[in-house]
Protein backbone atom coordinates (compact mmCIF):
# COMPACT_ATOMS: atom_id res chain seq x y z
CA UNK A 1 0.00 0.00 0.00
CA UNK A 2 2.76 2.41 0.93
CA UNK A 3 4.68 1.75 -2.29
CA UNK A 4 1.53 2.41 -4.34
CA UNK A 5 1.05 5.74 -2.54
CA UNK A 6 4.70 6.60 -3.10
CA UNK A 7 4.35 5.95 -6.83
CA UNK A 8 1.24 8.14 -6.88
CA UNK A 9 3.16 10.88 -5.07
CA UNK A 10 5.97 10.82 -7.61
CA UNK A 11 3.49 10.92 -10.49
CA UNK A 12 1.76 13.93 -8.93
CA UNK A 13 5.14 15.60 -8.34
CA UNK A 14 6.13 15.02 -11.97
CA UNK A 15 2.80 16.52 -13.03
CA UNK A 16 3.52 19.62 -10.95
CA UNK A 17 6.94 19.97 -12.59
CA UNK A 18 5.51 19.57 -16.10
CA UNK A 19 2.78 22.16 -15.51
CA UNK A 20 5.32 24.52 -13.94
CA UNK A 21 7.58 24.31 -17.00
CA UNK A 22 4.58 24.74 -19.32
CA UNK A 23 3.70 27.87 -17.38
CA UNK A 24 7.22 29.22 -17.71
CA UNK A 25 7.20 28.52 -21.45
CA UNK A 26 3.83 30.23 -21.70
CA UNK A 27 5.31 33.44 -20.27
CA UNK A 28 7.47 33.76 -23.39
CA UNK A 29 4.52 33.46 -25.77
CA UNK A 30 2.78 36.64 -26.78
CA UNK A 31 -0.68 35.96 -28.18
CA UNK A 32 -4.26 36.79 -27.31
CA UNK A 33 -4.83 33.72 -25.13
CA UNK A 34 -1.59 33.93 -23.13
CA UNK A 35 -3.18 35.42 -20.00
CA UNK A 36 -6.07 32.95 -19.95
CA UNK A 37 -3.72 30.00 -20.51
CA UNK A 38 -1.43 31.26 -17.75
CA UNK A 39 -4.32 31.40 -15.26
CA UNK A 40 -5.49 27.93 -16.27
CA UNK A 41 -1.97 26.50 -15.84
CA UNK A 42 -1.66 28.14 -12.42
CA UNK A 43 -4.95 26.60 -11.28
CA UNK A 44 -3.84 23.20 -12.58
CA UNK A 45 -0.52 23.51 -10.73
CA UNK A 46 -2.24 24.36 -7.45
CA UNK A 47 -4.59 21.38 -7.80
CA UNK A 48 -1.69 19.03 -8.55
CA UNK A 49 0.24 20.39 -5.56
CA UNK A 50 -2.77 19.71 -3.32
CA UNK A 51 -2.92 16.15 -4.64
CA UNK A 52 0.81 15.67 -3.99
CA UNK A 53 0.40 16.96 -0.41
CA UNK A 54 -2.54 14.61 0.11
CA UNK A 55 -0.36 11.70 -1.03
CA UNK A 56 2.34 12.78 1.44
CA UNK A 57 -0.18 12.84 4.29
CA UNK A 58 -1.51 9.41 3.32
CA UNK A 59 2.02 8.03 3.16
CA UNK A 60 2.67 9.44 6.65
CA UNK A 61 -0.51 7.82 7.97
CA UNK A 62 0.24 4.43 6.41
CA UNK A 63 3.87 4.53 7.59
CA UNK A 64 2.76 5.36 11.13
CA UNK A 65 4.46 8.74 11.28
CA UNK A 66 1.09 10.50 11.60
CA UNK A 67 -1.22 9.17 14.31
CA UNK A 68 -4.69 10.28 15.23
CA UNK A 69 -5.96 10.07 18.79
CA UNK A 70 -4.10 8.95 21.86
Amino acid sequence: MQSLLTIGFYIALAGVAVVLFLGLANLVRKDDKQVSRSNQLMRMRVILQAIAIAFLVLIGIVAGAIKFGG
